[in-house]
């Protein structure tokens, strides 16, 4: 809340009535004369143009007062110092005075003799720092503002302890503390908020300095280095362990991707040649080649069909590994010993072989057949349909009676027209033979169109 302006006069009586300062100089004469205790500057501050002291005295102790300020300008004699003509300059202070007034009368002790001090190092140019101004609105809260405030380190503004000097003329050394190597405080000229943010930044500490630099280590001598160097160095056994473990590790890798081509490349692979191989041999047929006889080794001459298995695959001459089972074909045993009957023979055993694993793997799942599963052989003039009547899990592959006209442990006691299919036992071995035989049902040829067990 500010304090009533003089200008405003509406209820005003007593001293602000209307024409009370007519004459000019009259309003600055008796603003002058205004007397607030919290106004009174510091030692070594010079205080407004406008402050007056009405309990100021000279140095006979009697009070000038301040009603009798003059009213042309001309400024009054006050602490006994010289009066200050018109027009001189408006900051004045007398620093005996101030002790009278707020400590009192105190008499000098007696001089003591000392040796002579040493001078006071030189404390270098004071700071003088200006108040801004302050706003209309706070003036009756910051009557403390009305002066310049000019902060002593630590929060110290007091006057000097001791006795006062002697008068002199000249104004009095300000006081100051002993110094400390903590920087000094910047000096607090704001307002209440600028105060408040001053207090709170004098608590803190400086941050650390950083750490020294670490203490270069002295050089090594010869023999230190070279027991340095030696203790740096892999022992053999350290040497040979990583070697070692280079050459396992090469291994697995190398034996990880040699199980992925052989049980997924070599599929991928011998699928696609036995496909091309199938629509090869369809393309000879309707060309008219293909004619029942005798095949070189590796030719494809005819189509094996097991709908319960989705197997479709080719079969050619001969039982070679690379040239027939490896492509991912059937090889039909027609050479030397192992030579056996054609489909289209009245009577014989019509013998084949196929991979298990790998290689297409035609004969994956050859032992889940039942008996009564067809299994249709297609040539360029009829399709043969057999079915499924035995299985022989497991025989050496030295065992070459199973493949004869009338094969042994297969239950047929005559000759007929038989099928045998022979694949390796257990799966991914080749240790054993697992053999599986069927017998004939149906001839049908191509004119009459396709079997019903590739039809339904």
């Amino acid at each position: 809340m500010t304090a009533p302006r003089p200008e405003d006069d509406t209820g005003l009586r007593g001293p602000y009535e209307q024409g009370a300062y007519g004459a000019d100089g009259a309003f600055v004469a008796a603003v002058e004369g205004l007397a607030d205790p919290l106004n009174d500057p510091l030692p070594e501050q010079h205080t407004s143009p406008w402050f007056r002291s009405d309990t100021a005295q000279d140095d006979t102790g009697t009070g000038v007062s301040q009603d009798a300020a003059p009213v042309d300008g001309a400024r009054p004699q006050a602490y006994g110092g010289p009066e200050q003509p018109q027009g001189a300059p408006n900051e004045w202070y007398d620093p005996e005075g101030y002790r009278r007034d707020w400590y009192g009368a105190q008499q000098a002790p007696a001089p003591v003799p000392a040796a002579v001090p040493a001078p006071a190092p030189d404390p270098g140019p004071r700071r003088v720092t200006v108040t801004p101004p302050v706003p209309d609105e706070t003036l009756g809260l910051r009557t403390a503002d009305t002066r310049r405030i000019v902060a002593e380190p630590h929060g110290r503004s007091g006057p000097p302890e001791g006795p006062a000097p002697a008068e002199r003329s000249e104004p009095a050394e300000p006081f100051e503390p002993p110094r400390r190597s903590e920087p000094a405080a910047e000096p607090v000229t704001g307002g209440r908020a600028e105060r408040r943010r001053a207090a709170k930044g004098r608590g803190r500490r400086p941050a650390p300095a950083s750490a020294a630099a670490a203490t270069p280590v002295a050089p090594l001598s010869r023999m230190e280095a070279r027991r340095a160097a030696k203790a740096a160095k892999d022992s053999p056994a350290v040497v040979a362990s990583r070697v070692v473990g280079e050459v396992f590790i090469s291994l697995g890798v190398l034996m990880l991707l040699f199980v992925t081509y052989q049980l997924w490349w070599t599929n991928v692979r011998a699928e696609q040649i036995a496909g091309r191989e199938t629509d090869k041999i369809q393309e000879q047929w309707a060309k008219g080649a293909g004619k029942p006889g005798v095949f070189a080794p590796g030719q494809g001459f005819a189509i094996m069909h097991i709908p319960k298995l989705d197997v479709v695959v080719p079969i050619a001459e001969g039982i070679n590994k690379e040239k027939v089972l490896d492509r991912g074909m059937l090889g039909h045993y027609g050479e030397g010993k192992l030579k056996t009957a054609m489909p289209e023979d009245k009577q014989g055993n019509f013998a084949v072989a196929g991979h298990r694993n790998t290689h297409g793997e035609p004969f994956r799942y050859v032992n889940t057949l039942t008996p009564g599963d067809p299994i249709v052989v297609e040539t360029r003039d009829a399709y043969y349909t057999y079915e499924m009547t035995s299985v022989l899990p497991q025989t050496s592959p030295s065992n070459i009676s199973v493949i004869e006209p009338v094969p042994v442990g297969s239950g047929f006691d005559k000759p007929g027209r038989y099928l045998t299919l022979t694949t390796c036992t257990p799966e991914f071995t080749s240790t054993y033979r697992l053999i599986v035989w069927g017998k004939m049902v149906d001839e049908r040829p191509r004119s009459e169109g396709k079997p019903k067990a590739l039809v339904g």
